[in-house]
């Protein structure tokens, strides 16, 4: 066996090649010290002789252990991705999926109400953009940082409301 080069290295494919080439050599191979010599492509080889080796920054990989990792084999249809959730042998039972839907319209609503208290408690202490003045906010800056945290607050408030309204929306009465 003489040179075999192999593209540059990622995961363990290439090297699993490599080393099925070095092992396919034959049984004169086999008592020849094969050498992995750095750069792209990475080379393998038994050709060298150890000063030579060294001189190229070649290490041996004589009892070296090997990992041998098999490639993924493509599922029958050539796609990878999972089963669509609509498939027949994974429907849910329809009266699982009703006490499924029960549960969440249930707890969509009470995120609601309580997103609705949250807002109704803002709204108020916003007071229309004219909060009560607190005693720590002698300036007047911090008064108006507390005046737009309130605004966003609420602004945000209302947003979180519109999504949860329309996540109930979406749920089959």
């Amino acid at each position: 066996m003489r040179i075999k080069r192999v593209g540059s290295i990622q995961g363990g494919t290439s090297f699993a090649v490599a080393m099925a080439i070095v092992g396919l050599a034959g049984p004169a191979s086999a008592q020849a010290v094969v050498y992995r010599c750095p750069g792209p492509p990475v080379l393998y080889t038994d050709a060298l002789s150890a000063k030579e080796a060294q001189e190229k920054g070649c290490r041996s990989i004589d009892g070296t252990p090997i990992t041998v990792f098999s490639p993924i084999k493509p599922k029958a249809g050539g796609s990878t991705a999972p089963a669509a959730s609509g498939a027949p042998n994974e429907r849910v039972d329809p009266k699982d999926q009703k006490s499924r839907d029960n549960e969440r319209r249930r707890v969509l609503e009470q995120e609601l109400r309580e997103a609705e208290e949250r807002l109704a408690k803002l709204q108020k202490e916003f007071n229309n953009g004219e909060p009560e003045r607190q005693g720590n906010e002698r300036n007047y800056q911090k008064y108006l940082d507390r005046v737009a945290e309130l605004k966003a607050s609420v602004a945000r408030q209302e947003s979180d409301i519109q999504a949860i309204k329309r996540e109930l929306s979406k749920i089959p009465p």
